[in-house]
């Protein structure tokens, strides 16, 4: 084993043979590649050594005795610390102490020491309160009154397992508010019906603790069922002036102008009184104007309701996501987050709603004929870009379709839609126009039936019939379920031979709903101790969930709901407490009165499995048919197979009639109901569909 001595001994036996063991060491060639690590030292000389040999060495040296001689034996109590030595040194290691001796143990070195980091108390008081200051800010609801006696219940009533239909309440002991009361759209099932709105039986069984309605922006999705709440219940309304501005436009479609009393205008920033509830509206970035959160203080603690939301650094109009406020009341300990889920797959950031602009600007340079530019009529941002770029571009403005023209016209009265009234022509004013000064604004974007888009596609537009020389703008994506409709409306515009501008240009459209980045960003901002994904289907909740998760919110204290869950919220605890009625009413937009679930159902029915009516006349006497049975069928059979069914069904009534008449023909409702059971098992095992059966018998 090789010896490590003093400096003066290195140096006098260098070059000679030392004893390891019984095997003499050699000299060491110099490496002329080698660099010396300790300047103005030879390589062999002085007893140092180069960075390469000093590693190598190290582990040898580290039990090596300088006082020892070479090729001495190492005697017993020489060379090695005695046992109280070492325990010793080992109670002097502090934590964070590298050194391994730190009181001038030498290597070959000689003097050479490591640079040592000394821990004294001090710096380790210092070390444990920037861990308690870190801890305490990454956890600001540990501030709270765990102790409070107070409890919230959350009841999410639509807008939980699908896109739109949100409205949810909230509650303590004495004071309930509804935030939100929205409509969504029917899938293709539903025939006949235009638009579905919440069930409202449980706003009626707690109709004495509501104190308000909150609001927290004007889309469809959030306030296009006031109309038929305020039918049967009527509560106090609080919103920006927008989106009241936009429940009154129902209202007064609806027969309800003098509801607009209850409207309670909000300032953002401040704070309403509700009951026991404190409650903010906040700023917030989406694709209508004037959106905003929610920070409601309750007897429990302070919950925070983003609404729908993404963070834009730079909306159209200049003003930010007031980011601050969630910081504010993050510092103050926030005890549950509800946050909007309906990107919550998407990675990333949502793009500015201003990227639009620029590719209206290369849409516009493009476009040689009319520019027809459909979008949702709430979406005024957008709206207001394209009609920026047709100003510029020298071309008049015309606004076509109901909705379009009602929110144009109401955010251009409050301001927000600031272009002057020359540039705007009434749509019977277009043929006076060379077609490249032409911008026609309108709705329709989602394919709907009624909508103007979609009457130019068929030809049936009063006084717009699309031309070649047309450019058609879609700048939306299809809501979940309207695909369809999309589809066939994109194939009607091609059909008429215009150039239409949709998903080829990535940035046509954006959404207004927070990507992941954006979520976290507002989950680490609040720092809440519960945490609640709403808006959205199932598997947005669930991922949206994932990500709280990888933010810091402990998974025990996040709950997956579904409309009519009610979630009890206390200091302590998050649970389900109980389910209550949820559910959809159907509605006929063409004269907005509701349509009864069985009807609804039946029309499933028909349209699945069709429909057999069947008439007969039995013989009381002689319990047989008399005559023959008239049969029609719908949806289940071809024409060409009408009579030999019809034959089918006359034997089956034969033989059921045969088998009754041994225990007496009863009356009339007794043999229909036979004939259905009869019938309909007879169709299940010759046709395996299930349609409605309707027999009537006159029993004579």
């Amino acid at each position: 084993m090789e010896n490590s001595k003093p400096t003066n001994e290195n140096n006098q036996n260098q070059g000679q043979k030392t004893q390891e063991g019984n095997k003499p060491q050699r000299n060491r060639r110099p490496n002329p590649h080698r660099q010396n690590n300790n300047p103005g030292q030879g390589q062999n000389g002085g007893g140092g050594e180069s960075g390469e040999n000093r590693n190598r060495n190290r582990n040898r040296n580290r039990k090596s005795n300088p006082n020892r001689q070479g090729g001495q034996p190492r005697q017993e109590g020489q060379g090695n610390q005695s046992q109280g030595q070492k325990q010793a040194n080992n109670n002097n290691r502090k934590p964070g102490n590298t050194s391994r001796n730190s009181g001038g143990n030498k290597g070959r070195g000689g003097n050479k020491r490591k640079n040592v980091t000394t821990v004294n108390d001090t710096m380790r008081a210092s070390l444990e309160e920037n861990k308690r200051v870190q801890e305490a800010r990454m956890a600001p609801w540990k501030q709270m009154d765990l102790n409070s006696k107070g409890k919230v219940r959350f009841t999410p009533l639509g807008g939980l397992g699908e896109i739109g239909g949100n409205m949810a309440v909230l509650e303590t002991e004495t004071t309930a508010i509804v935030i939100d009361v929205g409509m969504s759209f029917p899938d293709e099932t539903m025939h006949g019906v235009d638009i579905l709105v919440p069930d409202f039986s449980y706003l009626h069984t707690i109709k004495d603790k509501i104190k308000a309605i909150v609001i927290t922006h004007g889309h469809e999705d959030h306030i296009g069922a006031v109309p038929y709440l305020f039918k049967e219940l009527k509560f106090p309304i609080y919103g920006t002036p927008l989106a009241l501005a936009m429940i009154e436009n129902k209202f007064n479609e609806h027969g309800l102008k003098g509801d607009s009393k209850y409207f309670r205008f909000v300032t953002k920033r401040k704070q309403y009184e509700i009951g026991d509830m404190k409650i903010e509206w906040i700023h917030n970035t989406h694709s209508i104007i004037d959106a905003c959160s929610l920070a409601i203080e309750t007897p429990a603690g302070i919950l925070m309701h983003t609404a729908d939301f993404k963070i834009d650094h730079t909306p159209v109009d200049g003003y930010t996501m007031d980011l601050r406020r969630y910081a504010h009341y993050g510092e103050k300990g926030v005890l549950c987050l509800f946050s909007d889920s309906t990107n919550s797959h998407n990675p990333g950031f949502t793009k500015s709603e201003t990227v639009v602009g620029k590719t209206f600007d290369q849409l516009f340079e493009m476009a040689k004929g009319r520019v027809i530019m459909s979008t949702f009529s709430s979406n005024v941002h957008r709206i207001f870009q394209a009609m920026q770029r047709g100003v510029k571009h020298g071309r008049k403005i015309c606004v076509i379709g109901r909705s379009m023209e009602r929110n144009v016209e109401t955010n251009r009265a409050l301001g927000f839609v600031d272009i002057d009234d020359r540039h705007f022509i009434e749509v019977h004013e277009v043929p006076k126009y060379a077609d490249h000064e032409i911008l026609i604004v309108t709705t329709g974007s989602q394919g709907e039936t009624m909508a103007a888009l979609n009457r130019m596609a068929t030809d049936e537009h009063r006084h717009i019939k699309l031309k070649p020389s047309d450019t058609v703008i879609i700048s939306a994506s299809a809501i979940p379920g309207n695909e369809a409709s999309v589809s066939k409306l994109m194939n009607l515009l091609m059909k008429a031979g215009v150039t239409v501008r949709y998903k080829e240009f990535s940035d046509i459209h954006v959404s207004g709903h927070a990507a992941q980045e954006e979520q976290k960003l507002i989950l680490r901002l609040v720092q809440p101790k519960f945490f609640l994904p709403v808006h959205g289907e199932y598997n947005h909740i669930a991922k949206h969930a994932k990500t709280a998760v990888t933010c810091g919110v402990d998974e025990r204290n996040i709950l997956l709901m579904s409309d009519g869950d009610q979630v009890e919220i206390t200091p302590k605890y998050l649970k389900k407490v109980k389910t209550v009625k949820s559910g959809k009413t159907y509605i006929d937009n063409q004269n907005n009165m509701t349509i009864e679930n069985d009807v609804v159902l039946d029309r499933q029915k028909l349209a699945e499995d069709g429909i057999v009516t069947i008439v007969a006349q039995v013989s009381q006497s002689e319990g047989k048919l008399v005559g023959k049975p008239v049969v029609y069928t719908h949806g289940l059979v071809p024409d060409k197979e009408d009579k030999k069914f019809a034959k089918e069904i006359e034997q089956l009534l034969e033989t059921m009639l045969l088998n009754m008449k041994a225990k007496g023909i009863p009356e009339h409702t007794v043999i229909e109901t036979e004939i259905r059971a009869a019938v309909r098992k007879h169709i299940v095992r010759t046709k395996k569909r299930y349609p409605l059966i309707i027999p009537t018998v006159f029993v004579v």
